[in-house]
């Protein structure tokens, strides 16, 4: 006698035979005559669009068993289906997490589609997706990042799903590893947002657990069927600063291999997420062409290359001689790498071969030089809050920005050693970011400056929005010293908590001192979630960071806190 799963596989494959003998009317059923209930928990969502084609996701499952669901799919151009311009047949099965996944051909370029799924009587939600343009002459990209369930709200997705962006560029820390009373949790059982399951994240079901309660989020179900996504991960879909062979939150002495805990993660990912899945599912660098107007580059900074960061303790010279000396001689190697060769080589043939207007490069990490003097970094110690300690860090910063802001002429000969590099010298203050890979980060610039690009970079990670010049350090070549290369525009999290968190002091004084001491930093906003809205035309790229006014209640407001352009004559 047939499992009652065959069965449902048999009555499913002839109804749809049946269906396409018809000349493919509507199918009444997809499970058979069983008539179980059929949930879509999780919504729908769709990502990675090209001109012809897109990808739809979905979760379905039996309410009363894990039996495989039997899905169709359809794509119309209009909401009630009565135009449908493509269609087929998925499986939910428990080997994914029972997630489904199809790549939506036979499109047209620029056009926006209406997409479900179906189940014997059962519907999915109905999304909206569209498709990347073959030309065009503006593009609105709505830029997230660092959304952490237990923080808070996810009112930034709300504000996206209800903006006119046309396209969702999500990078990285969809979601957060850590147990129930880790990081960012302390009013989480007050919301009701405490994470599941309540231990840190190690296997391929806890992972899969993690996401479908974010994936239960009434905004980001908003979010994902209002348009496509396109999204990398970072280091939280895996553990806390990963890197190529290990992470800083991970202990192969009593979490397992580390290799095995990555393979988890990334199975999870790619099943839960509206990404295209390859052959290599490690691999997820990637161009989006938006006709001829923006190349988008989204790349891999954490699994694809990148090589343990450097420690700014050790490479400032405040934990002995020893350790400065091991870690300068690994910063400073040419060869250090945050991409790695191959993903380098890719995009460099990738930013050669375009014809857009602007090469955007879509990425975890700030690749802007965040560089403070070591006289401001060794005084501002976030981990010591005392009122001793917090009167010599302004002490110290108020001495390096009253050097230089001195005429050279004028200065003090304290205040020229404040200023004289040889005796100061200046290190970027997050070595997980650009910062940590200078060499690296000189390939890319340098790249860019010698095809004549235009070059944006759009970063995330820190939970604070950034808006930056690219300039070169000049290792190549000490006449570029100083050229600018591009922008960078930054966005802020969409709940995990920023620089207000970690350092004691009011947010205008950080901001204050980070715009004074940075040269390269045009603008910061320390404190506020939010979301960055980026427009490309022809002349310009345009960054408009939108802030909300809470996390802690779904109630909020949501205004443009900053607008910055960019519009470069040439690169030169």
């Amino acid at each position: 006698m047939p499992t009652s799963t065959n069965r449902r596989h048999f009555i499913f494959q002839l109804t749809s035979l049946s269906a396409a003998l018809a000349g493919g009317a509507a199918l009444s059923g997809c499970g058979g005559g069983d008539d179980e209930q059929v949930d879509f928990l999780y919504g729908v969502a769709s990502g990675d669009p090209q001109a012809d084609r897109v990808i739809l996701w979905t979760h379905a499952r039996f309410a009363d068993s894990s039996d495989t669901v039997y899905l169709r799919w359809q794509v119309a151009e209009d909401a009630s289906f009565k135009s449908i311009v493509s269609a087929g047949t998925v499986a939910a099965s428990a080997a994914s997490g029972h997630t489904a996944k199809v790549d939506a051909t036979g499109l047209a370029a620029g056009r926006s589609y209406y997409y479900r799924f179906l189940a014997d009587q059962a519907r999915s939600p109905v999304g909206l997706t569209r498709t990347l343009p073959g030309s065009t002459s503006e593009l609105k990209l709505a830029i997230m990042s660092c959304a952490n369930y237990p923080a808070g709200f996810f009112n930034v997705y709300a504000d996206v799903a209800r903006s006119d962006a046309e396209f969702a560029v999500h990078l990285g820390d969809y979601l957060y590893e850590y147990e129930a009373t880790g990081y960012a949790s302390a009013g989480a059982a007050a919301l009701g947002r405490s994470s599941v399951p309540s231990h840190e994240l190690l296997t391929l079901d806890d992972y899969r657990r993690r996401h479908a309660q974010y994936k239960s989020d009434a905004d980001s179900k908003a979010l994902h069927a209002r348009m496509p996504m396109i999204a990398v991960w970072d280091d939280h879909e895996i553990a806390n600063d990963a890197y190529v062979d290990g992470a800083e939150n991970h202990s192969p002495d009593s979490e397992g291999a580390w290799t095995a805990r990555k393979a988890a993660a990334l199975q999870a990912y790619h099943e839960w997420m509206p990404i295209r899945t390859g052959s290599d599912s490690s691999r997820i660098y990637r161009s989006f062409d938006f006709g001829n107007l923006v190349s988008l580059h989204m790349l891999d900074t954490r699994l694809a290359g990148r090589e343990r960061q450097v420690g700014i303790t050790e490479l400032a010279g405040l934990a002995g001689p020893a350790a400065q000396a091991a870690a300068a001689a690994a910063f400073s190697s040419p060869t250090r790498q945050l991409l790695g060769s191959a993903q380098l080589a890719w995009l460099s043939d990738r930013m050669a071969a375009s014809t857009a207007t602007w090469q955007v490069l879509g990425q975890q990490v700030l690749m802007a030089r965040m560089e403070f003097p070591v006289s401001v970094l060794a005084a501002l110690n976030s981990s010591d809050t005392s009122p001793e300690a917090l009167a010599a860090g302004s002490a110290a910063v108020t001495a390096y920005l009253t050097a230089k802001a001195t005429p050279a002429a004028l200065r003090s000969p304290e205040q020229v050693a404040l200023m004289n590099p040889q005796f100061n010298p200046r290190l970027g203050y997050n070595l997980d970011a650009w910062d940590g890979y200078v060499a690296a980060r000189e390939t890319v610039l340098g790249t860019a400056l010698a095809l004549g690009k235009k070059l944006v970079s759009l970063a995330g990670d820190t939970h604070n929005a950034w808006h930056s010049d690219l300039t070169l350090i000049g290792l190549a070549n000490p006449a570029l010293a100083g050229v600018k290369v591009g922008e960078e525009f930054a966005t802020s999290s969409v709940s995990s908590p920023g620089l207000e968190g970690y350092l004691a002091l009011p947010s205008a004084q950080v901001k204050g001192i980070f715009e004074g001491v940075v040269d390269d930093l045009k603008w910061l906003d320390p404190a506020q979630r939010g979301w960055l809205k980026m427009t490309f035309t022809a002349t310009e790229a345009k960054g408009e960071w939108v802030f909300v006014d809470t996390i802690a209640s779904t109630d909020f407001r949501a205004s443009v806190g900053h607008t910055a352009v960019y519009a470069p004559g040439s690169v030169t």
